[in-house]
């Protein structure tokens, strides 16, 4: 059980931790999309994501004995590296299951936080199969990218941190991917201002949050291709739950509008942004009817961007 307590725990616990992240605004997106954005930084996060807030409070939460043995989980990008930093950090090793196609400056970043990597074949069973391997050989703790309710608290601080700064918000959007940050949020926005609505950006190359949330059951992608690397994996039944329960809607964006938000964000703003965070400002621009005149947070997930591929985003 998540509650109003246990996420304020959470946020003591992993302070000393993490930055207390930025809200950036912007006049003229303001003015393209008739509505105040305020964007949570995110991508100025340690780690350059918000995954370090579940991951810390994750590894935190274990006793000294099992944390000894080490952190493991499986992830293709800003989990692993969250668990890798944490594990620096805490004086313990990680095991990382990454699939073989992972961004490589996230793979960079894993290995520069002296984790060891264990890579495996870009498929979900593939992933399970080596993290039973390595945590049967290591007794290492595996904290779950997403569906894991030490995680899920953790990253309800940042909308609880967003809400803090911006106290009169009227909505809050958030990408979604396996659901992890976007129950916390739902959660969070609950406990610390019930009135504020809450909403999710998907990509329509990685369709399984909206059919979920439409059938009740969790579904899986009709098709999986995406420059939101980072959305691409399939809600939980526990984060599914938390969603229906809480989320008023989940929009889908084309890569399109994913490249137009992207290339906004990069232009107006000048930070630098992945393509999954800026899944809800593209959201947002595609249903400005229904944002018009609303304070609206935005979740700026992440930073970590692989350079090589700029071309490709802002060539077409």
């Amino acid at each position: 059980m998540i509650t109003k307590e246990s996420i304020e725990q959470a946020h003591e616990k992993i302070k000393p931790y993490i930055h207390y992240t930025p809200v950036l605004t912007n006049t003229s997106i303001n003015q393209m999309v008739g509505a105040n954005l305020f964007f949570k930084c995110e991508n100025f996060q340690k780690i350059g994501a918000f995954k370090i807030r579940g991951g810390m409070n994750a590894s935190l939460s274990l006793s000294p004995e099992a944390l000894a043995k080490g952190l493991a989980t499986h992830s293709s990008g800003n989990h692993a590296q969250a668990m890798a930093f944490a594990a620096k950090t805490l004086g313990t090793k990680a095991f990382i299951v990454m699939p073989s196609n992972s961004p490589k400056v996230k793979v960079n970043a894993v290995k520069g936080y002296g984790a060891e990597i264990i890579f495996c074949e870009p498929n979900q069973a593939a992933r399970e199969a080596s993290l039973h391997q390595v945590v049967a050989e290591t007794g290492a703790a595996f904290v779950h990218p997403y569906d894991d309710v030490r995680v899920i608290t953790g990253q309800a601080t940042c909308v609880k941190e967003l809400l803090e700064t911006v106290p009169d918000l009227d909505i809050v959007v958030a990408p979604v991917g396996g659901g992890g940050l976007l129950s916390g949020t739902a959660l969070g926005a609950h406990y610390f201002k019930p009135l504020v609505k809450v909403y999710a950006g998907e990509p329509e190359g990685a369709a399984d949050a909206i059919l979920s949330f439409q059938s009740g059951k969790v579904e899986k992608a009709p098709y999986v291709n995406t420059i939101a690397d980072g959305l691409q994996t399939t809600l939980s039944e526990q984060t599914l739950a938390i969603i229906r329960t809480h989320v008023s809607d989940i929009f889908l964006v084309s890569d399109a509008d994913i490249k137009a938000a992207l290339r906004l964000v990069y232009e107006r703003m000048k930070i630098v942004v992945e393509p999954s965070c800026v899944v809800p400002l593209a959201a947002v621009i595609k249903h400005k009817t229904l944002f018009a005149d609303k304070n609206i947070g935005i979740i700026l997930t992440g930073g970590n961007v692989d350079l090589q591929k700029f071309a490709d985003w802002f060539n077409d």
